[in-house]
């Protein structure tokens, strides 16, 4: 025997699932969950980490991750295959292997030739990176594709992406922070006071929770701090919550056009619930803005809300138009993949494991109101009417689908 054969024996020993203990029920649907490694945009998430695994596999499902998955985010196969997972060596073994898959990121087009009729997708939709095609596959297929945006809840939060938001939110700031900073061809400015010199100025478009987040951070950071939105609650709300500590107004072309001449940093945290955004801050804007001012359009996986934004990479992060420094990073979470893994499991692990205490798919979506509000393509037709008149594919009420 050769020593490569040796060494392929001791990883296939190493890499098998660990023994756990599992508790079955006839009534269950037994799941096989596939966590393929994330190939697009330079992403460093995992969509589930080593302890979410063992939840599901002592539940009773299999669990199939594809090697090196979780590399980025600091969890080895080894600790993949200890909580009780498959490791798997390719996309298509995966995807063969498996009936429900969870990703991060929308599928790629090499996951699209793999996926298989009638298997479930969870992932991020990422309105403003998507074609038909896209669609038209999922469709064509039959699969069930559901997707972060849409999971909304009785109160009409949107618990997955409301944790990815708070996320998105800190970031912005420590990023804006960065590139302030001279050698980055900011203004050369701190974001907090000190003695005899006022601070940096952020203002926010948006008072949702990337909105709120990134201002309680920008506060913390000892910046002046302006929010607006074109809802009075909402920024009623966030004042409250934020002590009072931020200036609050209503967005409209008026304030637009005065707070942009004034703006050290700019970010914008508009999201229209299931369509792409729209622009709200134009070039003729942006031109106004102070030299070596820092533009972060966090909704720019939507789209974007300023006219001059267009998505930029990990590797390749920031451009420079009009004396403006923009940062569009769809994926700006990857940039703490450990941390936002986690969140996403946290919030993602609770929906699978009710999939799996029912003994179909149709009947967890009946059950589930946020499964079934979350669900965009099922049995053949588009579910939601936005994208139906976005990409002009065959819409049906998933409550009619589901009552067949």
């Amino acid at each position: 025997m050769l020593y490569k054969d040796l060494l392929n024996i001791q990883e296939e020993v190493v890499l098998s699932p660990q023994e756990q203990i599992r508790i079955f029920d006839p009534a269950r649907n037994e799941l096989a969950i596939g966590v393929p490694k994330e190939r697009t945009s330079e992403e460093r998430r995992v969509s589930l980490t080593p302890p979410a695994i063992r939840t599901l596999v002592q539940r009773g499902h299999k669990v199939f991750v594809e090697r090196g998955a979780g590399a980025d985010s600091h969890y080895s196969d080894d600790e993949y295959a200890s909580a009780g997972a498959f490791i798997v060596y390719s996309p298509d073994e995966l995807f063969n292997k498996s009936t429900l898959i969870v990703k991060v990121l929308p599928l790629t087009e090499e996951e699209c030739s793999l996926i298989k009729p009638n298997q479930v997708v969870i992932s991020a939709l990422n309105l403003g990176t998507l074609r038909k095609n896209y669609f038209r596959t999922l469709i064509d297929k039959q699969v069930t594709g559901i997707a972060f945006e849409y999971i909304e809840d009785q109160a009409r939060e949107l618990p997955v992406v409301r944790v990815l938001s708070e996320i998105a939110g800190m970031m912005s700031i420590q990023i804006a922070a960065r590139y302030l900073e001279s050698d980055k061809k900011g203004r050369g400015i701190l974001l907090g006071a000190i003695a005899g010199i006022p601070p940096a100025t952020v203002v926010i478009l948006g008072a949702g929770t990337v909105g709120e987040s990134a201002a309680r951070s920008a506060l913390g950071a000892g910046a002046q701090v302006m929010i607006l939105d074109r809802d009075l609650g909402r920024l009623r709300e966030v004042d409250q919550r934020l002590d009072r500590r931020v200036v609050t107004a209503i967005s409209n072309m008026h304030f637009l056009n005065k707070v942009v001449r004034f703006a050290d940093v700019l970010i914008g945290a508009i999201a229209v619930r299931g369509q792409k955004n729209p622009y709200i801050i134009t070039e003729d804007m942006v031109k106004a803005m102070k030299p070596g001012s820092v533009i972060l359009d966090i909704s720019i996986d939507q789209g974007g809300c300023i006219e001059t934004s267009r998505p930029t990479s990990m590797s390749n992060p920031v451009f420079v138009k009009h004396g403006i420094t923009h940062f569009c990073v769809p994926n700006i979470n990857s940039f703490v993949a450990r941390t936002s893994s986690t969140a996403l499991t946290n919030a993602l692990l609770p929906f699978l494991l009710d999939i799996g205490d029912q003994p179909d798919m149709n009947t967890a979506l009946w059950k589930n109101l946020p499964l079934r509000n979350g669900t965009y393509v099922y049995r053949g037709y588009c579910t939601k009417t936005s994208l139906t008149d976005l990409f002009s594919v065959p819409f049906r009420d998933i409550e009619l689908l589901l009552s067949e």
